[in-house]
Order: structure tokens, then C-alpha cells, then sequence
């Protein structure tokens, strides 16, 4: 049965509270609420579990196809590859920081952290990053759907983040957890009753160490408006599949005769027809057909899969419009509403990359000041056919005009701008050595 979904809630708690077990009894129950409605139906819209399998079930002389098609996942994973599916390139002036964000990405996977994280965001409008310190002493960075962590908030008008929570159920369905404030983070038990693990242990962080991740403000996912109409689709073309299975099986009517059970299974195996005699002209023959609907029901296969493409805001690649000799400027236009999403969310990331290195620089154990933050740089690069051609003629312009680590940077066969300006450098002095030899 389709079930309702509800609007993204955000936890909020006085300045001054102090986490209890009662506290967060109360709160993982409000989260549980959530995941069994609003974060279930999402999930499972994405993994092709539609309201069309749950459907009462017809009679049994009756069709009853169930066919799912999941807009969900190819609307997610195509807004997902567009967005980052050219890894965001982060930098700094400093080159000691540059290297520390290298190492960090490369020690953490950034590029697939920041690419689940962001899916994520798309399917429930919302996402987690958690900090920590790991058994070898460095920083972990790990990504955390909202089925599985949450954060509350104080009531100011900026959200100051109070705890973080993160939940799992072990293989013996027992539930544990950690929750963490701006200095400490302490672990719990969950049998019917909370209880402490240990005593809250200092975690470094000059904050608490995670950060919420949104689509947009709304905290909607990218499909979450389309869903009734793809239930809708699912519905209409399942009905059509059940048009042809009726027409394949339809009723054979004979007026006018009696048949024996012999001529019966004669016409079933050798499906011939053959009456004669007297009586053969008032006879009638045919099969009982129900009226045929299936214009109408293209027509709203078709409303329907322009609706899902145009609210949902992503482009149908597999539409004939995309075709290859479409040049780029006509693809631009076909992907701006894309390309609007991606800078929407764009601006939130920066936003919470931001708080990332923010909290990442201000432990210890990273070795760096914690105003080094203030200077990290982010390129995000949507993933769309690229006109090298171009490029190379707009970098070309921008000789003398601005810096060359600017001018490298719009190419986008430069994967890293600095590594390259210092391979750039190296072949320079290659070259002056070369001539001063000979």
C-alpha cells in the first residue's frame, strides 16, 4: 500500500540540554518513525520496490502483472554521474595544506566519499559525514545515509549542530550507537532501555565531528516529487501488460452449436475451425474482445514520462532529441535545468566541505592550523561531453590575462592543476638545461 510521505523533519533542543538516555530514547524513536515512513519509501523506490508489488492481488482468472519501472534510480544515478561524476578538485595556496588534503582524500577515498555522499543526498534529500580518529592515529572520514545517524540542532537562527547519532543493529538484533557533542562522544546499548557503554571520551574536534550534507533547503530528494507519478506509470503500463495477456487468452465464443468435448480439444491443439451443414450460416464464431483502449493509454504512458522528466528537472538521455551531431551549445540548453540543480547543489557541498576541513583542521592529530580551512578552494566540474577543441582555444585567450594556474584550470583534461604547472615547470628547465649543453 502506498504510504504517505511525510516532510523532512529537523530535530531541535534548547542550547543548554544535556544528552540523557531518556533524551535519546526519545529521539531514536522519532528517527524510527521516519525511517518506517518517509526514508523506507524513498529507499525502496530507488531499489525498484514500488507501490505495484503491494497492490491487492486480483482474482486468478484475471491478469496481474506487476512491472516497476524505476525512474528513481536512473533519475538518481544520472543527476549523481553529472554532478560528480568528475571528481571535485581540491586545493590550497599553501603547498604543505595541498598535500595534507591530498593525503587526506587518498587515506579516505574522497572521491568515492563525496560521490555516495552525494547520491545519498539525492535519494533522501539529505546526507551525513562523520569524523573520527582511527586505530592508526589519523583521520577517518566515513558517509552515513539518514536511515542510519541523525543530528539535532539548537534552537538559534543558524542551527548550531548539538549531538550526532549514529545507529546499527548488530547480526543478533541488538542495537548499538554513538552519539557525540562538540567536545565527546560516548557509546550506547539499546535492549528496550538505554544504557552506557563507557564514559564519554574527548574526541578532538573543536565541534561536533560530522556534518549534514542537503540537496536543498527543503531537504527533498531528487525524485520525491515525481513519485506519484511514477507510481502512476507503473500502474498504467502494468494494466496495459495485463490488456495483452487478456487479448492473447481471450475467450473463444461459438454461437449457435454444441461442442463436444473432442471438437474442444481439437480446436485448442490444431486450432481449426470448421463447421458445416444446414445450420452453419447462423452460426457465430469469434472471440469475445474487450474494447481497446490503447491509444488512450500511450497517450498517458507518454504525459505521464514527460511529467516524470520535466519535474523531477533531469534530462532523458535516451530521449531522440539527445542525438550525437548535436552540437554544444544545443546540449547546454538541453541540460540547463540540470545544470541549475547541480549549481544549487553545488553551493550546498562548498557548505559543507567547508565544515568538514573546518572541524578535520581544528584536531591535533591533522597537524595543521585551524585558520588553514579559511583558504581551501573546491572546482566542481559537471559531467557533460566536453569540446576539447574549445577549451584549448579559451585557455589560449586567457594567456596574460589571468594567472596560469586559472588558465590550466579550464581545461578539463587536467585532472590536477598544480601537479601539471609543476610538470610544466620541470620541462621548461629540462629544455634550458638541453640548450645550455649543447
Amino acid at each position: 500500500m502506498a504510504t504517505e510521505l511525510l516532510r523532512a523533519e529537523v530535530f531541535r533542543l534548547p542550547a543548554d540540554t544535556n544528552m540523557t538516555p531518556e533524551l535519546l530514547a526519545e529521539y531514536l524513536a522519532k528517527h524510527s518513525r521516519m525511517i518506517a515512513g518517509r526514508y523506507s519509501h524513498l529507499e525502496s523506490a530507488y531499489v525498484n520496490d514500488y507501490d505495484i508489488w503491494h497492490l491487492p492481488k486480483k482474482p486468478d482468472w484475471k491478469p496481474d502483472n506487476r512491472i516497476p519501472v524505476n525512474f528513481a534510480k536512473y533519475i538518481t544515478d544520472t543527476m549523481n554521474g553529472f554532478f560528480m561524476g568528475i571528481p571535485v578538485k581540491v586545493g590550497h595556496p599553501e603547498e604543505n595544506v595541498a598535500n595534507y588534503l591530498n593525503l587526506l582524500d587518498q587515506y579516505n577515498d574522497g572521491d568515492n566519499n563525496n560521490s555516495e555522499l552525494s547520491k545519498i543526498c539525492d535519494v533522501y534529500g539529505r546526507g551525513y559525514e562523520m569524523y573520527f580518529v582511527d586505530e592508526e592515529g589519523n583521520i577517518g572520514i566515513t558517509y552515513l545515509s539518514p536511515m542510519d545517524a541523525f543530528m539535532i540542532y539548537d534552537e538559534s537562527i543558524i542551527e548550531r549542530p548539538m549531538f550526532f547519532v549514529r545507529r546499527y543493529t548488530d547480526v543478533d538484533g541488538v542495537e548499538w550507537g554513538s552519539w557525540s557533542n562538540k567536545t565527546e562522544v560516548q557509546y550506547f546499548k539499546n535492549e528496550g532501555t538505554i544504557k552506557w557503554v563507557d564514559e564519554p571520551q574527548t574526541h578532538g574536534f573543536n565541534g561536533v565531528p560530522a556534518t549534514e550534507y542537503l540537496e536543498n533547503d527543503e531537504r527533498m530528494g531528487i525524485f520525491e516529487s515525481a513519485l506519484p507519478m511514477i507510481n502512476a506509470y507503473n500502474k498504467a503500463i502494468s494494466e496495459k501488460s495485463n490488456d495483452v495477456d487478456y487479448f492473447a487468452d481471450a475467450y473463444l465464443k461459438v454461437l449457435g452449436a454444441e461442442l463436444k468435448e473432442d471438437q474442444l480439444n481439437n480446436l485448442r491443439s490444431k486450432r481449426i475451425i470448421n463447421f458445416y451443414g444446414a445450420d452453419a450460416s447462423a452460426l457465430d464464431v469469434d472471440f469475445l474482445e474487450k474494447p481497446n483502449s490503447d491509444t488512450t493509454q500511450e497517450n498517458l504512458l507518454d504525459r505521464l514520462e514527460r511529467l516524470i522528466f520535466q519535474i523531477s528537472m533531469i534530462a532523458n538521455l535516451s530521449d531522440q532529441d539527445f542525438g550525437v551531431s548535436a552540437s554544444g551549445v544545443s546540449l547546454q540548453y538541453k541540460l540547463q535545468s540540470m545544470y541549475n540543480l547541480a549549481k544549487t547543489k553545488e553551493m550546498k557541498f562548498r557548505s559543507g566541505m567547508n565544515r568538514r576541513y573546518k572541524l578535520i583542521f581544528s584536531n591535533p592529530v591533522s597537524g595543521m592550523r585551524t585558520d588553514d580551512w579559511v583558504g581551501v578552494t573546491y572546482k566542481f566540474t559537471v559531467n557533460m561531453p566536453a569540446n576539447t577543441e574549445t577549451e584549448a582555444e579559451t585557455a589560449q585567450k586567457l594567456e596574460g590575462i589571468v594567472s596560469k594556474e586559472t588558465q590550466l584550470s579550464v581545461l578539463s583534461c587536467v585532472d590536477d592543476v598544480r601537479a601539471e604547472m609543476e610538470r610544466i615547470e620541470e620541462e621548461e628547465r629540462d629544455n634550458i638545461l638541453g640548450f645550455e649543453t649543447e
